[in-house]
């Protein structure tokens, strides 16, 4: 599929707007060389915030990754429905020195919360608005975004707190945190406290975990949504990633569409979720979710 059109269960075609939209994790594999290029529709100096849609939107990447990778559909689809959208590399490993590097969202997460921070007050001014929204995935929509709302006390500075397949609660990468730990020591202390420090402070047990988490899940103010996949292989059992608090709407994707096969990568390149994101940054206007099927790694297979 190399066309805006994303394809519904009857097989018709729907124009997502000005944008190339492509649903194709492929697209995003092959960006993931290139993370200092931002992704289509992101960062855009002529776009600002408009009545409709008046507050801008930070896209947060996941562990492991990078604005350009993770947002090549998502991007282009917020700003065809109007939004001001933003991206930025955040958790770069420091000892990466000056050398640009591909895989961003593994540093110290305290390191991470601040540069969060500091984008988010660096949109706020050179848009001119007093809140902004935040819509993350895995890391960014788990740790990153909670420890920015809840220890940094970002939270009067988000109206909209949207998580894809987030890392809340920890994260054991499907137990291999505990193997790794206990059957190899050295190696676990060497990659997952020194050179990829978040794979240690994710981990369930771990004290960050019990400081962004430990004083409830949410904050009052913004509203958040998480949006989820029962086959996620990362965050697992796939519940952990809810959040509780009466200021939240939890979704699984299946319960609209059990036929969604979709897991922790691919899920930022399927259009239902994003239409999901839609409808929680502008719940006045929600849109139906269809139920259809978009294979992220064979696209038009329904």
């Amino acid at each position: 599929m190399t066309e805006t059109a994303a394809t519904t269960s009857e097989g018709s075609a729907r124009k997502s707007g000005p944008l190339p939209v492509v649903w194709d994790m492929r697209t995003g594999v092959r960006a993931w060389w290139t993370p200092d290029k931002p992704p289509p529709g992101a960062n855009d100096p002529t776009f600002r915030p408009t009545p409709e849609h008046p507050r801008p939107v930070l896209l947060l990447h996941a562990f492991m990754s990078n604005q350009s990778f993770n947002f090549q559909a998502g991007a282009p689809f917020l700003r065809n429905h109007g939004y001001c959208v933003f991206t930025f590399n955040w958790g770069k490993p420091q000892w990466s020195g000056p050398f640009s590097v591909p895989f961003h969202g593994n540093a110290d997460l305290r390191h991470s919360g601040q540069q969060l921070a500091a984008e988010v007050e660096r949109i706020k001014k050179l848009t001119g608005v007093p809140k902004i929204d935040l819509v993350g995935h895995s890391g960014g929509g788990g740790l990153l975004m909670q420890y920015y709302l809840n220890v940094l006390e970002g939270y009067p500075n988000v109206e909209k707190a949207v998580s894809i397949a987030p890392s809340n609660h920890g994260v054991s990468f499907s137990t291999m945190t505990y193997v790794m730990r206990n059957a190899f020591p050295l190696s676990y202390h060497l990659m997952a406290r020194k050179l990829f420090p978040l794979c240690d402070q994710g981990a369930p047990d771990s004290e960050m975990i019990e400081l962004i988490y430990g004083k409830g899940d949410t904050r009052p103010g913004p509203q958040y949504t998480v949006i989820m996949t029962e086959h996620d292989q990362i965050v697992t059992p796939y519940h952990k990633a809810f959040l509780h608090g009466d200021n939240v709407t939890n979704i699984l994707l299946q319960d609209g569409c059990p036929e969604d096969l979709c897991e922790h990568a691919g899920i930022i390149y399927n259009e239902r979720a994003w239409l999901h994101v839609l409808n929680a940054l502008d719940p006045d206007n929600a849109k139906p979710v269809p139920r259809f099927r978009v294979d992220p790694y064979f696209p038009g297979w329904k």
